[in-house]
């Protein structure tokens, strides 16, 4: 059981600062999620791991995943099981890089290797889920999204090469509000059957801008990274 206790001011700054390290966050509602983040790490059972509660986002990736055959097969109306997914798997994902940190237990790393692949096989199976649920002529644009979002977590990568620094973040976008705005396609598409077609183009071509966008900064950043290298030598 995770008992819920009173936090203080000050304790909640410390926990701030210490969930923040190595991580600079830009997406909309880095507030509320920090000041929730920080809370959360702080009355999770000594038996809750960071390992676990990685698992635990992954089995949030699932059920998103079942959600989109169990819609196309049994019942459309299960699509809404996608926004429970959504929510284990931010839970499970936001929390367990944090909750080393907070605990002074990183494993920078082994995290960073384990959170990459986690969130490859994650999104491949929200795709795969995806294309299964939307049928043809769109299934391509479940391909698409996976694809575009491959190149979102290249680009995050290198970035971190470049800078030294690991952002999840593209602007005012993180994996957050992905998963908010994902949810509310999900929702709309119970109620209004075959919106989901729509926005989830619109997304795809929102996506395929971002990651135009993010590719022209990271080239900008690694060359200036390349010219200070050259006047430094």
């Amino acid at each position: 059981m995770i008992s819920v206790t009173k936090v203080s001011k000050e304790t909640m700054h410390r926990s701030k600062e210490l969930i923040a390290t190595d991580r600079k966050r830009t997406n909309i509602l880095r507030k509320q999620e920090q000041e929730a983040l920080a809370y959360l790490v702080q009355i999770m059972p000594q038996w809750v791991t960071s390992d676990l509660l990685t698992f635990t986002g992954f089995l949030g990736n699932v059920l998103v995943f079942a959600s989109f055959v169990l819609a196309r097969y049994v019942e459309p109306a299960l699509l809404l099981l996608g926004v429970a997914g959504f929510a284990i798997s931010w839970f499970g994902d936001s929390l367990d890089g944090r909750l080393a940190y907070y605990r002074n237990k990183p494993r920078k790393n082994y995290g960073f290797a384990l959170d990459i692949i986690v969130d490859w096989l994650g999104i491949i199976l929200l795709g795969f889920g995806f294309t299964m649920y939307i049928g043809e002529p769109y299934e391509m644009v479940g391909f698409a999204f996976v694809v575009l979002y491959g190149w979102q977590m290249i680009m995050a990568l290198i970035r971190y090469l470049v800078s030294g620094k690991y952002s999840i973040d593209s602007g005012i976008l993180g994996p957050t509000e992905v998963r908010i705005i994902i949810s509310l396609i999900l929702v709309a598409e119970v109620f209004l059957p075959g919106s989901v077609t729509v926005f989830s183009i619109l997304a795809t071509i929102i996506l395929l801008i971002v990651d135009l966008i993010d590719t022209k900064k990271i080239l900008r950043l690694s060359d200036d990274a390349d010219r200070n290298k050259s006047i430094k030598q």
